[in-house]
């Protein structure tokens, strides 16, 4: 029975490839959104995207411990852009749209550190 759960559960979970590829698309829908509703639910989604990539393994780091300091470093990544996106939602939840999107401008540095690490 538990077998059959953990087996359902981890089918449930997107691979770190597919919760990339959610990052990238929202990411755009993120910088082109003209209001509000647009702008939170792409920052929704790609928050979510971030939670399930931290959970998963890159890779570039299967053969590492769940505690080595590659991976703790991989999730704190994760650590970074759900804060930064958390800071573009307060100011999209506030209405302002070009406020958050210039916010969303530093996702792309963040991802740009982390993926030389671990792409």
């Amino acid at each position: 029975m538990s077998a059959l759960l953990l087996s359902s559960v981890s089918a449930l979970a997107n691979d770190v490839g597919e919760d990339m590829d959610i990052l990238a698309e929202n990411y755009n829908s993120v910088l082109t959104a003209k209001e509000a509703a647009t702008l939170k639910k792409a920052l929704a989604n790609m928050r979510a995207a971030a939670q399930d990539a931290q959970k998963g393994v890159p890779p570039k780091l299967e053969n590492e411990s769940a505690d080595s300091i590659a991976m703790k470093d991989y999730r704190h990544g994760f650590d970074i852009l759900m804060t930064q996106i958390d800071d573009a939602m307060k100011l999209a939840d506030e209405g302002k749209v070009d406020e958050a999107k210039a916010a969303a401008a530093s996702f792309k540095a963040t991802r740009n550190e982390y993926h030389k690490k671990y792409r």
